[in-house]
This record gives C-alpha cells, structure tokens and sequence, in this order.
C-alpha cells in the first residue's frame, strides 16, 4: 500500500516522547492523547514510527501517560495487514513529574548506547532523522531548521555548530533556527536529566540539558502540529509521499489519488482532483462527491448525495443522507443526520478565527468548517457556522444551528414556540 524507501538498518533504539494531553487539541484530545489525533488516515503517532523505520530503527520505546489505553489497544489490536509498520514498540509510562525530561528518564533502563529521541506529535521526514544518526558523535546531536516565523518554537543560538543558548518561544526571537525535537543521544545524559529543577511552570524540561549539544540543520520537511487546522497541512504533504492504491471502485468516476484499504469501496460516486484515504472497510456511495483532500477512518459510511471536501473524518463516521462537511475534523463515531450542512466561508471572506483555550486564533485559513469530538449526533437539518468546536458526546439536535462552541456531553434542543 505505502511507497516505501528503507535505509540500512541499525542496532539503534527510538524514545517516542507520546505522553502528553495535547490541550490546544481539544476537542479530539478530551478522549485520547495528541500523539493518538488522526491526519491522512492514521494517527500521528503511527506516522512518526513509520518514518523511524525508514529511518533504519527497528525498535522504539514509547513513553505514555495520559489515556495511555488508547495507544495501547491501537498498536497491540490492530490488523497487521493494514497498519503493520514492521517495528518493535515497548511502552513506559511516565512517571509523575511533567515534562519531556521526565518522560525521557523514564525510558533510562531500556537503553545502554546512542538512542534516538523523537516527539510523537511532529511530521518530520526519514532523511531528517538519518542525517542526525550519521552526524551524532558527541554527546548530543539535535535536527534544527529555519522557519519564517520561529516565535512559537524553541529558537537555537549556534556558534560552530554547538548549541550556545535557546530562546523559548520569545516574542522577539534573535534568529530563525529552530528545535525540532528530534535527538540522538548518549547514556550519559540519564545523570543530567535527573539533576534538572522544574522550570518556572512545575516541569522538568529537556531543554535544559541541550547548551553544548551539536546542532544539524535540516532542510527537509518538517512540521509541528499544535492546532486541529494544522492537521490538514499534515495530510497534505502525508498524501502526497504515499503511492496511489486503487481498490474496489464501481461504477464512479474517479479524478483524483486513491488510497485504499483493504474491503474499502466506492461505488456510484464521483471522486473530483485531490488525494483520498480510505481506510479498512470504509464506503463511499452511492452518489457521493469527494474533492479537495480527504482522509477516511475505518468503517465510515458516506452516501447518498454527501459531499465530503478537504476534510479529515476518523473512525465509524456516518453520513449518508444529503450532507456537507467542508474542510473540518470528525472524531471516532459521529452520526450526521439527513441534511446536516457544515458552513466553512465566511460572507466577508476574511480568515476564520477559532476561541480556544488560548484565546482567539487566527487560523490563516479562509476555509474551515468545524471540529467535532467522539460520539456526536447531529438531527437532520441541523447545521454549524464556520470555525466552531463541538466536544464529545453532544447531541445536536434538528434544526438547530451551532453559532459557538459546545463542550463536552452538551444536548441542544430547538424548541417551538407554541404562541406562533
């Protein structure tokens, strides 16, 4: 199914960093961690693991925590002849202290040489991280890159390739070079991990032991996913490394890439330019219209007359009568009813801002719809207006139009006045 380039392999271990809430994630991460967030049809956790392997890595330890039961049911249960990445995984669980110091030394008696130290959250490309393996001779290395606009980001202070100083996510940084999270590492830093203070928000940093580390830039694809939106760049640039797989296709016409899984189907249906995951047992049809660049969780259903556009849908969606979902992040289990339409554009074509728990953003986006977490209903002829957020377990109920966010286990009624 993938197109994949493997480098020679090697005895070296990985440390997946996967134990964090993912809080800017909300509502998808109310009911799994961030690593466990889907992007072109699988979560990023799996993303990272298979560029590992390319990467020549047959073994990583993965350091959980927060709703540590999803990781664990996805990569020990799942159908080895869809999602097997062929690499050996061991899971740690964190120990109480916060932070990526922490979750390192948690994994301090699974390695005994060089490892590679990787967060679960990023989209970073193979060639990154056998470039930092090749260059690794001191005591740490770390895969750095120039971006435009570093505030966000841990910005590095390089002279002769060591690291000097860091700037975390300065207003006025004083370069464009940036921490990637991606590490390779001796032993030798279990000593210095374990002598770190917490830092002034209660957490034990890593970041505290890279001065002097050796810096490797990077010009290969990189990216950090913070937000639900930046979920669709990731499957932009996901899609587009992954080799066309066309699988039951009936009676359609078909435009654009296909992915598909095994026991996915299309039939009776339209499937416009762009690229389109369909994962196991997925069906598209009859009379529906995917454009843009879609990715489809196992066992979703779209039918008649639902047009799916840019959009990330993750398991057991349902939506088979007369719908819309434009642009927008579907959680696990989530019923559209007949007529269901998901409004992604502004009337005065300006970019769509999000409320989160951060405040206002702006996404930089002038299409987005709506992000919608696990086990939600929406009536018929209910609707969403564009760039709002509905948590977990809600019920929308018919005719009724979401003009702000819901949060969790909310059940809106529309309500007749019976005096008109």
């Amino acid at each position: 199914m993938f197109e994949t380039t493997f480098f020679g392999e090697n005895n070296m271990k990985a440390i997946i960093l996967a134990a964090g809430e993912g809080k800017r994630m909300h509502p998808l991460t109310f009911t799994r961690p961030k690593t466990m967030v889907y992007t072109a049809g699988k979560p990023l956790l799996w993303h990272v693991l298979y560029e590992v392997k390319k990467a020549g890595i047959n073994e990583a330890i993965v350091i959980v925590k927060y709703k540590k039961e999803k990781i664990f049911e996805y990569f020990t249960n799942y159908d080895t002849k869809t999602n097997d990445i062929g690499i050996k995984l061991e899971f740690v669980v964190q120990s109480e202290k916060h932070g990526t110091g922490a979750a390192l030394l948690s994994a301090k008696e699974k390695v005994n040489d060089s490892f590679l130290v990787i967060a679960g959250d990023i989209i970073a490309d193979a060639n990154t991280i056998k470039k930092v393996i090749a260059s690794h001779e001191s005591e740490i290395t770390i895969a750095a890159k120039s971006i435009e606009n570093p505030k966000n980001y841990g910005v590095l202070q390089v002279n002769n390739e060591k690291i000097i100083g860091i700037q975390e996510k300065p207003e006025n940084p004083n370069g464009n070079l940036i921490n990637t999270s991606i590490y390779v590492m001796n032993e030798s830093v279990f000593p210095k991990l374990e002598a770190i203070t917490p830092s002034l928000r209660g957490e034990y940093e890593l970041t505290d032991i890279l001065i002097g580390a050796k810096c490797v830039e990077t010009n290969n694809f990189w990216m950090d996913v913070a937000y639900p939106w930046h979920l669709f760049d990731a499957q932009d640039y996901l899609l587009e490394q992954r080799k066309a797989n066309s699988g039951n296709v009936e009676n359609s016409t078909i435009k654009g890439k296909l992915i598909m899984e095994e026991d996915s189907e299309i039939f009776d249906s339209y499937v416009d330019e762009g690229m389109h995951y369909l994962s196991a047992k997925t069906k598209i049809g009859p009379h529906a219209y995917l454009r843009g660049n879609n990715s489809f969780g196992k066992h979703c259903e779209i039918g008649e007359s639902t047009t799916i556009k840019n959009s990330i849908l993750f398991d057991n969606v349902k939506a088979k009568h007369l719908t819309y979902i434009g642009d927008s992040i579907i959680g696990e289990n989530v019923n559209f009813g007949a007529g269901t339409q998901i409004a992604n554009f502004r009337f005065d074509e300006n970019t769509i801002n999000v409320l989160t728990e951060d405040g206002w953003i702006n996404t930089g986006r002038k299409k987005f719809g709506t992000v919608v977490g696990d086990n939600t209903k929406f009536g018929v002829l209910s609707c969403v207006m564009p760039g709002k957020t509905i948590g977990n377990e809600c019920w929308i109920s018919s005719g009724v139009s979401v003009d702000r966010n819901l949060g969790i286990e909310r059940k809106i009624f529309l309500k007749q006045n019976k005096n008109l």
